[in-house]
This record gives C-alpha cells, sequence and structure tokens, in this order.
C-alpha cells in the first residue's frame, strides 16, 4: 500500500528525503473532541473513545480546515480514529508517524499507551507493532498544551485570548501529516549526506538494524552517475559514492542528486545537495563564492490553516513569491517549517536558516531548558540534510523574563550542542539579542528613517569594525566575523483594498504605495552597498493577521509593485564583487 487518494488533505509523502514505497497517510476525518480542563487524562479517555466532534487532520482546532474553528486557550484534546490492519502489513515492523503535534502527545493503540513526546515542532515516530492485530485498531492521541506557561516554546502564539502585535492565533494537537510506515526486520534508521564538491562526491553515513549490503545508486536528472555498496551490521556505516557529473546547488539553481538506497528488503527514496558553506573573514561563501543573502522573514502561518498549508502547492507559492519579489531566502522564523517546506526550499535553490520556536520559553530559569534542548536537538537531526539551510539559529530576541537576564551558559551550551551535531554550518546563537558565542553577529533594526538608519552602519561599511548598536551595555562585535542586519524595516502599509482594523507594524505607516517602495529602497541601498556586509533579512514576506508590514497580503495579494522591490533586491551587492 502506498500513499493515500487525493480525497484527503495533503496526501503527499511528508517527507521526501527518506520516503519508501509502502505507508498510509491518515489524514483526513478524525473523532475529536476539546477537553479545556485537561480532566481526560484522569478519566482515562483513551479506553473508551467516543468523542462528541470530528476534525479534519492535519489542521489544527483552531483553524478553519479543520472543521472546528475554536480559537480560546485549549488545555488539551483528544483525537481518535480507526484502522484496518492485514497480516501482511503486521509481518515486518509497523511505524506511527506525527509530522508535528503541540506540545505533549500522549499515543495510545487498543488501549495502551505506546509513547509520549513532548515538543510542538520536531517530528516523531512509535514502532507499533506489538500492540496491533489483524483487523480493526484503535489509535488515540491525548494532548495537552499550555502556551502561557513559560515552560514551553510557544513561538508566535499568543499569550493573550486575541492575537494582538507580533502575535498570533495559537495552535493545538496535531498540525502535520499522520502516517504509518511498513518497515522490514533488516532496514535502513537514518542517513545523512556529506558532499564534498573538491572531489565531487559524497559520503553517506547510515545508521541500520540488522546485517546485509548497504547499497547507493546516486543519478542526476535519471542519469545514474555513481554507485557504492558495503557490508553493514546493526550501527553506523559510511560509504563514499564518487559522482561522474558535477552539479552544484546554489541559490537559484537547486540542482538535486536522487540517490536509491537498499539493505535487505528495504528500500529508500531520498536526494541530496552538492554544495559547501564556508566563512571568510566578513564573507559567508557557498562553494566558494560570496553569497549576498537577500533574505525575508518568513513565519509560515495560513489564513485558514493557521501553522498549516492548506495544499503542497501553499508551500511553494510562498517561495515563489518571494524569488518574484528578488529575494533569495528566508528566515523561516519562530517556527520550525515542515520537512515538505524545505524540500521545495531544496528544489528550487532557496536559501533558508532553521530555527526554533523558543518566544514564551523563560531562559532565565534553567528549569526550562529541559523543554527546549531535546527537540532542537530532534530538529538539526531532522533537517540536517537539506541543502538549502545554510545556517542555525535556535533563539531569537531572548528578551529578559520579569526582570531576569537570559542564562548566558544556556546560550553557550545550545551554540556547542549544535555545533557537535552539526559542524557543517554556522549558527547564530541568538538572532538580534543578546549574543553571548556565535559564528555570525546580527541586529535587528527597524529604525524608520532612512538616514539615521544608514549613519548607524557608515563605520563598518568603511572597515572599522564598528557601529551603533541598541544593545551595547548587553553584547560587543567581536570583530572579523560575518555580520547583518537580520530584521530592518517592517514598514507598514494597508493598500486600499486592505481594511484597516486593529493593524500594527514598526513606526510610522506609509501612506501610499510610491512612498513604501521609496522607504524601502533608502533602508536596503546601505546594506548592498555596504563591502563588508553578507545579507539582510527584511520584515516581512506578508502581513500575518494584525500585523500588516509585509510585500505581500495576508491572503499573498501584492500590496506594492513587486517588480519595484525586485529591481532593489537584485542589485548585485558590494561583498559580491
Amino acid at each position: 500500500m502506498t500513499g493515500s487518494t487525493g480525497t484527503i488533505p495533503r496526501p503527499e509523502h511528508p517527507n521526501p528525503q527518506f520516503e519508501r514505497p509502502h505507508w498510509r497517510n491518515l489524514n483526513g476525518k478524525w473523532d475529536f473532541e476539546l477537553d479545556l480542563s485537561a480532566s481526560g487524562f484522569d478519566r482515562e479517555a483513551w479506553r473508551t473513545p467516543h468523542f462528541n466532534s470530528t476534525i479534519i487532520v492535519p489542521f489544527c482546532p483552531e483553524s478553519t480546515l479543520s472543521g472546528i474553528g475554536f480559537t480560546d486557550f485549549i488545555a488539551a484534546c483528544w483525537y481518535h480514529r480507526t484502522v484496518e490492519i492485514t497480516a501482511d502489513e503486521l509481518s515486518g515492523l509497523v511505524y506511527l508517524h506525527f509530522g508535528a503535534v503541540d506540545y505533549e502527545a500522549h499515543v495510545y493503540i487498543n488501549g495502551a499507551e505506546v509513547g509520549l513526546h513532548k515538543g510542538g515542532y520536531a517530528s516523531f515516530r512509535f514502532e507499533i507493532s506489538k500492540y496491533l492485530h489483524e483487523g480493526a485498531n484503535d489509535i488515540v492521541v491525548g494532548v495537552k498544551d499550555d502556551v502561557r506557561s513559560a515552560a514551553q516554546p510557544g513561538g508566535k502564539q499568543s499569550d493573550r485570548h486575541y492575537s494582538y502585535d507580533c502575535m498570533y492565533t495559537r495552535t493545538t494537537g496535531i498540525w502535520q501529516t499522520v502516517w504509518l510506515e511498513y518497515v522490514p526486520q533488516t532496514h535502513i534508521d537514518r542517513v545523512r549526506y556529506y558532499p564534498n564538491i573538491d572531489e565531487t562526491s559524497v559520503t553517506i553515513e547510515a545508521k541500520v538494524s540488522g546485517q546485509g549490503r548497504l547499497r547507493a545508486e546516486v543519478s542526476f536528472a535519471g542519469n545514474v552517475c555513481g554507485k557504492a555498496e558495503t557490508s553493514a551490521s546493526n550501527g553506523l556505516v559510511m560509504l563514499t559514492v564518487p559522482l561522474a557529473e558535477r552539479h552544484l546547488w546554489k541559490p537559484g539553481e537547486g540542482n538535486l542528486y536522487d540517490v536509491a538506497l537498499t539493505f535487505g528488503e528495504d528500500t529508500i527514496s531520498s536526494y541530496f545537495g552538492l554544495r559547501e558553506l564556508r566563512i571568510d573573514g566578513y564573507r559567508f561563501l557557498i562553494n566558494g563564492e560570496s553569497v549576498f543573502q537577500r533574505l525575508v522573514l518568513d513565519q509560515g502561518f495560513y489564513p485558514d490553516g493557521i501553522y498549516t498549508a492548506p495544499d503542497e502547492q501553499a508551500l511553494v507559492r510562498d517561495i515563489e513569491l518571494s524569488l518574484a519579489a528578488g529575494f533569495n531566502g528566508a528566515r523561516l522564523h519562530e517556527k520550525a517549517f515542515e520537512p515538505r517546506f524545505l524540500y521545495h526550499c531544496d528544489r528550487l535553490g532557496y536559501i533558508a536558516w532553521g530555527e526554533m520556536a523558543n518566544w514564551g520559553l523563560d531562559i532565565s530559569d534553567t528549569a526550562n531548558y529541559a523543554s527546549f534542548i531535546p527537540e532542537w536537538m530532534e530538529l538539526v537531526e531532522r533537517d540536517f540534510n537539506h541543502p538549502a539551510i545554510v545556517g542555525w539559529c535556535p533563539f531569537n530576541e531572548t528578551w529578559d523574563q520579569n526582570g531576569r537576564r537570559q542564562i548566558d551558559d544556556i546560550l553557550r551550551l545550545t551554540y556547542n550542542v549544535t555545533k557537535a551535531l552539526d559542524p557543517t554550518r554556522p549558527c547564530i546563537d541568538t538572532s538580534g539579542h543578546y549574543h553571548v558565542v556565535t559564528d555570525i553577529y546580527d541586529i535587528h533594526d527597524y529604525d524608520q528613517d532612512p538616514e539615521s538608519f544608514r549613519q548607524k552602519y557608515a563605520a563598518f561599511a568603511e572597515g572599522k569594525d564598528t557601529f551603533t548598536d541598541v544593545h551595547a551595555a548587553r553584547q560587543t562585535y567581536p570583530g572579523g566575523i560575518p555580520f547583518f542586519i537580520s530584521e530592518y524595516g517592517g514598514i507598514k502599509w494597508i493598500p486600499p483594498f486592505l481594511e484597516d482594523i486593529h493593524s500594527w507594524g514598526y513606526g510610522d505607516a506609509a501612506t501610499s504605495e510610491e512612498e513604501y517602495i521609496a522607504r524601502y529602497k533608502a533602508l536596503t541601498d546601505p546594506l548592498i552597498d555596504d563591502p563588508n556586509m553578507f545579507g539582510f533579512c527584511y520584515t516581512q514576506l506578508y502581513d500575518v493577521e494584525q500585523e500588516c508590514n509585509g510585500v505581500y497580503a495576508y491572503d499573498r495579494r501584492p500590496k506594492v509593485s513587486i517588480e519595484a522591490i525586485a529591481s532593489i533586491n537584485r542589485r548585485k551587492a558590494a561583498i559580491e564583487q
């Protein structure tokens, strides 16, 4: 059995980098019940799952696409569906996968608890074959969520009843695809790719269960260009595949090699990109070339699905809209985006910075760190192979909490853990402030006065390793490492086709499209012309709810001339000369 019919939402395989032929998509209608007192765990609701409503998975109950549309706080909720399992499907292992569930997910099969996962953004799975039997089987998921606790990451999910400023409608429960996967006893557990552009080769690190021959066949555009195999037995194994063709992954050119992996009866379809990252002084090099990163802030929200895109085309469309505006990548902001989105970034040659939704987590208290680091490690592992991801940013704007400062050792430890898990990419410890140890120094500056904005960085443009930092009392640029303005602009603009109800943005709103474009140009030109700045990140790609500073509206209609924005962005940058 493969995939699903077209009658359910989001039918595509959720992870193109690790796709087996035998899987079953469990999206669609599930029984559902809100549990606003979270009493269902005491009542053992999983034993008699007669819930009073239905929901469309993978859309959260706050969304209209779910069929629920309940936007108040949800302390807990319950899901149930019955699946038919055949004897043939029980002949090997059966994994139950969840793309993401926010926040604490308890999973039950036929009345027995099979596992617990904490974390609203990382993917997880349970091997459930011993809980199944031939015929009808009950799957129940109970979810707890408390975004106001300060003990769990929540990103831009509002901590008030309504959304406000740059805090938006919450997401509770299942919000990415749920699927079953049928796996042989002897199988591949995970794989990592280490491309070598100088040798035109790729080294594959695989973790396997069982004994056999691991085989890898690499092709490009349908042409086989490399093969290798080796013996493997219960653990890590590595093999290097020389490539007969050299196609570099680069911004605007998502050249991907397809990989067919086999181990015993297990077969995996995968891919990788041949690219290398390196830092050279102020420059950020991709395949040895200085690339100016024309980034935009993308928050991954949708009017009808909240955290979840209504369909795959919506994922692609956001990348295409960004490219049309002259951006070559994005900060995937305060949210870990789904692997299917990252696949399209890979395919289209679209730069991405991987972040975590750290807002809502109080890191002035060490007790809360246990809610962060395990999930961050899961995400770095999950997304390691995406060539589009050029750097990690686990924290963003680590503000003080209740008069208490951030614990610097938390940032230092997270940086060290990230570099241990992935030494191939740079890591920004906390975007904007307050830096402790970082490969790249960045700040956020929403100054709306172009001349004042330019003057702050004029000395840096002259090579003096100094600039005006609003947080200078708490952080100091060490000099000699890459620097960029990773949030700026945020120009508020309400075009005539939008109704101005409770809108929010940075500084004084533009009074016309012409003023918006003129201010955009005046703020952006100094960054492009700075010979020591490797990029920028404009806030933001599209409006989100009441925050109206996007180039596009929340429904993705252009608010200004996209051609005008693109012409500003696409000028050759000084650091690329």
